[in-house]
Formats: C-alpha cells, sequence, structure tokens
C-alpha cells in the first residue's frame, strides 16, 4: 500500500477550503447570472448615453428632512437612492443577484460574508469610503432606524472590522436565511464622520455627506429639492452605473396632488409624470401638445411584481376580527363596475398578495404546496384544502345582489342582525360603522370609487365614512395603526423573503411604523414565511411562497384593489430613451436630453 503523505492531505485541504471560501464579484441566490465575466453594463442602459441637461419630475406630500430610514418625519426615497450607494446592486432584468459596487467582491463562509471594498469608493467629499463606514451603517439602521430594519437584519449577530477594506457580517447560530448575504448588500453606506455630531434618529435638514451619483444642490422645506451630478463620483464607469444618471441637473417639486401635475407637465414646470388614473390616461392628453409631438404619451410594459395596493382592515380593532365579516365588506366592493364605469377597462384586479410574480396560489392546492400545507392541517380552516380563493363576480346586477345576500348572511354568523336599517352586533348593541382613511394625493381619484362601495354597504346597514386626509396627517395615522381602514400599497420584492416578516409576521404587528399595517398575527403564516428564508432550492422556495399567499388569501385580511401591467408616462418630447428589449419599465435614471430636440 503506498504510504500517503500527511503534508499533501494538509494542503489539498487548505486548496479545498480556499475554493469554498473564494472571492466572488456577485451573489446569486440561486446559482444563475445573466452578466457573467467581464460584463461592461445592464442591458437595458446606453452606455454611450451623453451627459447634461435638466429633469424635473414630481413627488408628492412634502419633506422635512433627508433621512427615510427613520420612524420620524417624512423624507423622499429617490433622493436618497441618488445620494447613497450600497455595497452593491441588484438590476431590474436579474433580480436574484447583486453586482459590485461600493463593495467589488464577497467572500462567503460557513456563517458569515466579507465584503470587499472598491479601494477607488469615494465619498462626495473626497474621503474613502472603509469598514468603519459599514459598521456605523448598520448600526444606525439597526438602532436608531425605522423597525423595519431590526426584523430585516435579526439573523445578523455581529459585525467587524477585518481591515480597512474588509468588513464581515456574522450570522445567528442555527440561521437558516439564504437571503441575507444579497440584503446585506443593498443597504446604503453613510459616512460616519459626517454624523458624528448628529442623531441618526431625529429628522434633520443638514445635508447630509453623501456618495453616490448626485449631491443636494438646494432645498426648500416642503417645496423642492435640486440635485446635481457628481463629476467627480468615483463609480461612474462601473459596469453597474454605465449609462444611469445622465442629467447634470434633477430637481424634485412637490405637490399634493397628482392631476394638479397634469397640468404642470403641459404647462413645462416639470418634464415628466407617471399617470395613475386611467381617466384622465384616456382622456386628458387630448390636445395640440399632444398631438404635435411636444408631449408623448407612452406606457411603458413591465414585469414587475403588482403593485400590493388594497384596503387594509385593522385587524387590532374588534369589529374586524372574524373572518366572516371581513369576507363580508370583500364582497360589497364591486371592482367590475369602477374597471368598467371608471377605468376603461385599464386595471386588472389584484388576485394574490405575489400578483404578477409567478409565485400565486391558484386553485387547490396540489403537489409539494399541498404537502407542506398537510402539516398545518390542524390549525387551518378546511376551506384551505377544498375552496380555491377567488374574487367577486360583481359583472351584473343580479351577481351584485346576490353578493351583498351573501354579506348579510356572513353577517349573522359572524353575530350580528339588521335592526332598523343598522347591522348590529347583537352582544353589544353596536352598529357596524367604519371609517375609510386616504391621503390627498390620491384621494380625488378614490372618491369616486368609493361612492359606489359605500352606497353598497349602506344596502346591508353598514356605516362607511371616506376621509381624505394630508400626505403627512395620514402617514401618521399609519404609523401608529390610528384607523379603521385605509387605502394602502405597497410594493412587492420579485424574491420576497426577509421582509415578509416585517409586513406580515406577528412580531411586527404592533411595532409601530411597521409595514404590518393591518395587524396580521398568524402562527402558521409566521412558521412559512421562517421556512421562505431558509429555502436552499428554487423548488422549495416557490412552493412556500405559494403556500404563504394561500393561508393569508384564506383569512382575507386585506380588500384587494388593481393593478396595470404598465408604468404610463407622460413626458415632455426631448429626452432620449434606451432601446432595449427588456421589459423594467419607466426607467428615468437611464434617459438623457437629446442633442437635436
Amino acid at each position: 500500500m503506498k504510504k500517503i503523505n500527511k503534508y499533501a492531505i494538509i494542503v489539498f485541504l487548505c486548496a479545498f477550503a480556499l475554493r469554498a471560501f473564494a472571492f466572488e464579484n456577485k451573489i446569486a441566490l440561486y446559482g444563475k447570472a445573466k452578466y457573467e465575466g467581464d460584463f461592461t453594463h445592464f442591458s437595458y442602459v446606453n452606455p454611450d448615453a451623453p451627459k447634461g441637461g435638466r429633469l424635473v419630475m414630481p413627488e408628492y406630500g412634502g419633506f422635512d428632512n433627508f433621512n427615510p430610514f427613520i420612524f420620524k418625519g417624512s423624507a423622499s426615497g429617490t433622493v436618497a437612492g441618488l445620494i447613497w450607494d450600497s455595497l452593491g446592486v441588484t438590476p431590474d432584468d436579474d433580480i436574484s443577484v447583486v453586482y459590485p459596487l461600493i463593495a467589488k467582491g464577497f467572500e462567503q463562509g460557513e456563517n458569515y460574508i466579507d465584503f470587499i471594498l472598491d479601494e477607488r469608493a469615494r465619498f462626495a467629499d473626497g474621503s474613502k469610503i472603509t469598514a468603519d463606514d459599514v459598521i456605523f451603517s448598520f448600526d444606525a439602521l439597526i438602532k436608531k432606524g425605522a423597525p423595519i430594519y431590526r426584523v430585516y437584519y435579526a439573523d445578523v449577530e455581529k459585525t467587524e472590522r477585518i481591515s480597512d477594506e474588509r468588513v464581515r457580517f456574522y450570522f445567528r447560530e442555527g440561521m437558516q436565511n439564504k437571503e441575507l448575504p444579497m440584503i446585506l448588500a443593498q443597504f446604503k453606506i453613510f459616512s460616519k464622520k459626517d454624523w458624528e455630531n448628529r442623531d441618526f434618529a431625529k429628522p434633520s435638514l443638514q445635508i447630509p455627506l453623501g456618495n453616490g451619483p448626485y449631491k443636494i444642490k438646494s432645498f426648500q422645506a416642503g417645496k423642492y429639492i435640486v440635485l446635481e451630478r457628481d463629476k467627480n463620483y468615483w463609480a461612474k464607469d462601473l459596469p453597474s452605473r454605465k449609462g444611469f444618471f445622465n442629467f447634470d441637473e434633477i430637481r424634485i417639486d412637490y405637490y399634493q396632488d397628482t392631476t394638479v401635475t397634469l397640468q404642470a407637465l403641459f404647462a413645462g414646470n416639470i418634464d415628466v409624470r407617471e399617470e395613475y388614473i386611467a381617466k384622465i390616461w384616456q382622456t386628458g392628453y387630448d390636445n395640440n401638445l399632444v398631438k404635435s409631438g411636444k408631449v408623448i404619451k407612452k406606457a411603458f410594459e413591465h414585469h414587475n411584481p403588482a403593485v400590493l395596493q388594497h384596503f387594509s382592515l385593522n385587524l387590532r380593532r374588534d369589529k374586524f376580527k372574524d373572518k366572516n365579516v371581513r369576507r363580508a365588506l370583500d364582497l360589497a366592493f364591486n371592482f367590475d363596475f369602477a374597471n368598467e364605469k371608471l377605468f376603461y377597462r385599464a386595471y386588472k384586479r389584484l388576485y394574490s398578495y405575489f400578483t404578477n410574480t409567478g409565485f400565486e396560489a391558484t386553485g387547490l392546492p396540489e403537489g409539494r404546496e399541498k404537502e407542506i400545507l398537510e402539516a398545518y392541517r390542524d390549525k387551518l380552516d378546511e376551506s384551505v384544502f377544498e375552496e380555491p380563493f377567488t374574487l367577486p363576480d360583481n359583472s351584473t346586477p343580479s351577481k351584485m345582489r346576490a353578493n351583498l345576500k351573501e354579506a348579510v348572511r356572513l353577517f349573522k354568523k359572524a353575530g350580528y342582525e339588521i335592526v332598523d336599517g343598522k347591522m348590529t352586533n347583537m352582544k353589544t348593541g353596536e352598529p357596524f360603522e367604519f371609517e375609510i382613511l386616504s391621503n390627498s394625493a390620491n384621494g380625488t381619484t378614490f372618491t369616486r370609487v368609493l361612492l359606489p362601495y359605500i352606497n353598497n354597504l349602506k344596502k346591508i346597514g353598514v356605516k362607511a365614512v371616506f376621509r381624505n386626509l394630508e400626505v403627512n396627517i395620514f402617514k401618521n395615522r399609519m404609523d401608529n395603526f390610528d384607523f379603521d381602514s385605509a387605502i394602502v400599497s405597497y410594493r412587492i420584492s420579485a424574491m420576497p423573503g426577509n421582509e415578509l416578516k416585517e409586513m406580515y409576521g406577528s412580531k411586527a404587528a404592533n411595532v409601530n411604523g411597521s409595514y404590518n399595517i393591518a395587524g396580521i398575527q398568524n402562527e402558521v403564516a409566521d412558521d412559512l414565511i421562517t421556512k421562505i428564508i431558509a429555502a436552499d432550492e428554487k423548488e422549495e422556495y416557490e412552493a412556500h411562497i405559494k403556500a404563504l399567499d394561500r393561508v393569508l388569501l384564506n383569512q382575507y385580511y386585506l380588500i384587494f384593489q388593481w393593478y396595470s401591467p404598465y408604468n404610463r408616462v407622460g413626458y415632455a418630447n426631448k429626452f432620449g430613451i434606451p432601446e432595449s428589449k427588456e421589459k423594467v419599465g419607466f426607467q428615468p435614471f437611464t434617459w438623457w436630453i437629446k442633442e437635436n430636440r
């Protein structure tokens, strides 16, 4: 028998370890990446787009600080995304992969990930971005930031500065969270020195030091913010930044109502606006500016997850605790009428918590999804297995009447009777009344939709009142869960993961400022979320998301509204737009000023 050289074994094991924890120039959630090797730019940009000119665009409400990552105050997420960069970036056409930005590479161990910072990375004042800045930023978010960050990064045990250009994040023992390295690459990096004499948790209009493509040039609180392109931006030629951020100046003007900005576009006060109202999209652009081509009207197709726009029901209030009541309120909402008479058939109704992602629970559970749900059978309604979730069909008057009758039956099942024309709780004697809140940016739109809904509720003895609040007041009411029902919308991740704990997890239900506005507390949903985050294989991941969707749908926690597979945009005819087959929707920061306009 040949003698084995123990030193050769040691060398082999060391080599194996180096391969296992080797330097990577991307983080791919399930091993596949669209951009391999030395790619030069993302496919939906023009890498040769000229720089220069100005873009003026609207936002709604106001602002009283520049930090949208805290609980207090109002700040622009758009501005934050332009003045601060993150360790990595995920393109809109490869959503499960992170590519380098401030970090030029990544090394993953069994219970940690290292981010290797690009030695060229700089803040806008020329100072170097170091591991200390990364650690400060992470600590600021979880200790003083909005509650979502403590939930989002709960599986990080500690951070460690390995060197000036290397920072390590250790994971909690036994942690099963495949997505965590990817989401750690996406938080914004602040300057530790810049925040030395300021409290991160307090709103402030002191201009912060950034490291992104733009700097704040001037502003008037609540009115406008002007950003100027940082011509010394260190990352401007990186593949993940090439072709983006072509305007020398971006001005954001604040409005209280989306309808006002249409006239601002036609008057030349703004350059671009996204249209949220189907009627205006159909009728509001019929003028000489559009006919002559001075203003362009275009629908940009996208494959983005549908925004989860809905009537949120506050489950913390006794009147909404019974599933039968929630389902009855859903039956009274006539989307078919609204789409036909008000929306010009421009919308589809949401039918899942994950509409347009491929993760929707449809039909009856089968295959791996059914196996997953079987483990919780004793904790679920039998209807989860026997009745597919369906939306009410109110497409004809007779169907609407039948659904209102069913709504009355469900109220009776929950202990209500109609007394003197009022739906009355037979235990307390209280009539069923509730208030629906919206904010002033979209209140005009919803007034038209709410009046028929309120009228349908009145027919079954339920009194509903609609109130339209200023944006900042509305936000404060939502943060403190001070509402009966409210019109709320969330952007849904194309790869749902950690954020699900904040949106639907029981622990977030009573944390002021959390995204679990409805107050959902469901132990099966909690367990499914944990398993979604831990899933190693894509098939397991998808099956668990569908199971979660089915569990949430079965409880009628919210009343779905509508979505569009397009971003509808009106804009001045002075922009160049990349030619791309990728359906990435409205991407104004890839545009540029045309030379011959």
